[in-house]
């Protein structure tokens, strides 16, 4: 690549891990934590009237903890071989973590209420009222203060170390191809190469690694899932999807209506589009190293930074031009880590961070055309964080559920600019490219969901071996990725790497749920649907301050429904019947 790929200036936060503004910001949190504890514990009901400013001060002094704690993860996230960093890491969150203990007080007393004492908090709450529901919503799944006090303590020692535990496990991987020896995200990267021969010794290095460490991972999975299993017991969910549910404020029903409509649809996707593939390659079956190969003969051009920049931009703005204008903010302003370096975490993300900073995007760029898609994507993210950021630190936060709408809203934007500059012939690939990635983010999500599922069900009868864990993944993939993709025997170790079962359980099917939700908003958009630019703009604004309910009334859309999924995925399957007729 022609340029220099950019690192990120963390900057805004403190200008390294020795700051002294650092030292100073930890004893201010502190001093504010006691501070609101002395001044409101056993006193919000008889100061019920001022809660709006009660709330405002408590959201103005986390903001404070949610800077220290946010910057040591971003420059973690960079730095992990690094021993300094990994060492202020996890020493800043057992401080912030002590800290915080003040703190717990204030939910618990909120929901210890009765029904008419709760209705007074409302009444007092002004713009917090929707944050105050939300609280409500955990009354009878909250313990006691010192019970509440006492997981946060060992989350430190349980939950928090074996993610970190699995992220350093992970970065130390070395993967040996051609005399190279390459990290996760490099090895990965491989199996969409255009070269087969590279493409198979990827595969085979990375089974071969993954397959030696499957027993470490198989124990991280274990005692992760035994974990969440303890914390549901305590706090009475009934099943292991539930905590999730709650915390993305999204009905049961409306979860269960996406997964069985995905589901319901792998053959007309899926599987459609593989048998497609397949015949194309001039093969029976594909290995599963060329479910995401290049076709043989399409364009082998390397995308440099600028290129990729221009791209982007010219794709937010010809939606709207303060989009563009956004995303410049990170461009300009060293927001975005794209740079592959040893130590960093593999993969992308966009952190939110605290309103009175603003996001920041981690990816790493290989130049190829899905990493300008998902250079796009974060860039959504990013915008969608920067316009939810005036809501404050409480209301800033959008739920799962509407989290991935700018991401993939952004990524078709982007797809669209890329079509309309190719030539016929690219046009061709440009339509595999995007319906492959439309299955990974739909399908393949889906699938990844059915896996959690049966992994925390089967986990409540024991300690799972690593062939169970194995033989529920090669059973969930088989089943979504259908008969024309060949699964190895060494692809059942495929599970172990991927970070969203150990971080954040059940968090995959927001992928699939905000890609359908876009595919329907475009097709709204594309039927011309009266102020549709200002109803989605609002919805980006509204962060977490209303019900994804009420955000989506001027779309007309249900998704309790079926049928409104069902939408969203036949924009899948409209752009696999339009690659059919290219080839």
């Amino acid at each position: 690549m022609a340029d220099k790929l950019p690192n990120w200036n963390l900057g805004d936060f403190y200008s390294s891990i020795k700051d002294e503004q650092i030292e100073l910001d930890i004893e201010n949190f502190k001093k504010f934590s006691i501070s609101f504890n002395d001044k409101y514990k056993g006193k919000l009901i008889i100061q019920s009237q001022k809660l709006e400013s009660i709330i405002k001060e408590y959201e103005d002094g986390n903001e404070l903890g949610d800077k220290l704690g946010n910057y040591a993860f971003l420059i973690y996230a960079t730095n992990m071989n690094d021993q300094d960093t990994v060492q202020f890491y996890q020493g800043i969150n057992e401080k912030l973590t002590e800290i915080s203990s003040s703190l717990i007080f204030f939910t618990n007393e909120i929901n210890a209420t009765d029904d008419l004492e709760f209705e007074k908090f409302l009444l007092s709450a002004g713009k917090y009222k929707n944050w105050l529901t939300n609280i409500r919503r955990y009354k009878q799944h909250q313990l006691d203060e010192k019970s509440e006090m006492i997981f946060l303590d060992k989350n430190l020692t349980s939950n928090s170390s074996w993610v970190r535990f699995f992220e350093e496990q992970i970065n130390d991987l070395k993967f040996k191809i051609d005399d190279k020896e390459l990290n996760s995200s490099e090895a990965l990267n491989l199996l969409s190469d255009h070269n087969a021969t590279t493409r198979k010794k990827a595969a085979e290095s990375i089974e071969n690694v993954f397959k030696s460490n499957v027993k470490t991972f198989s124990f991280i999975t274990n005692t992760l899932a035994k974990d969440k299993i303890t914390n549901d017991k305590w706090r009475k969910y009934n099943s292991p999807i539930d905590s999730r549910n709650l915390a993305n404020n999204v009905e049961n029903e409306v979860v269960e209506a996406l997964t069985e409509s995905v589901t319901s649809n792998y053959k007309n996707i899926s599987h459609r589009y593989y048998k497609i593939k397949a015949k194309l390659f001039n093969q029976e079956k594909l290995n599963y190293w060329d479910r995401n190969a290049p076709y043989p003969d399409s364009p082998n051009k390397k995308i440099n930074w600028s290129e990729a920049k221009d791209i982007v931009l010219r794709s937010y703005a010809n939606f709207d031009e303060s989009f563009k204008d956004i995303a410049l903010l990170f461009f300009n302003n060293s927001w975005i880590d794209a740079e592959l370096k040893s130590g960093k975490s593999p993969g992308a993300f966009a952190a939110s961070t605290i309103p009175s900073i603003h996001p920041y995007i981690l990816t790493n760029f290989h130049g190829k055309t899905r990493d300008v898609m998902t250079l796009a994507h974060e860039l959504g993210h990013g915008c969608h964080q920067y316009l939810s950021a005036k809501q404050g630190l409480l209301l800033s936060s959008t739920p799962l559920t509407l989290a991935e709408t700018a991401s993939v809203f952004g990524e078709m934007m982007t797809f669209r600019t890329l079509l309309d500059d190719s030539d016929q012939e690219a046009r061709k690939y440009l339509l595999a490219s995007k319906i492959e990635d439309m299955i990974n983010t739909v399908v393949r999500q889906i699938s990844f969901f059915e896996f959690e599922k049966l992994v925390h069900n089967e986990r409540k009868k024991g300690e799972l071996s690593s062939d169970q864990l194995c033989d529920f993944w090669m059973k969930t993939q088989s089943e979504s990725l259908g008969p024309n993709i060949e699964l190895t025997d060494g692809y059942k170790y495929f599970w172990t790497y991927i970070p969203h079962f150990i971080h954040t359980p059940f968090y995959v099917y927001a992928y699939a749920f905000g890609d359908c939700l876009v595919n329907i908003l475009i097709q709204l958009y594309d039927e011309g649907l009266p102020n549709f630019k200002e109803s989605y703009i609002d919805l980006l604004k509204s962060g977490g301050s209303k019900h994804y309910s009420e955000v989506l009334k001027p779309f007309n859309v249900d998704l309790k429904q079926k049928d409104s999924w069902q939408k969203g995925l036949s924009m899948i399957s409209s752009l696999i019947d339009e690659f059919e007729k290219t080839i």
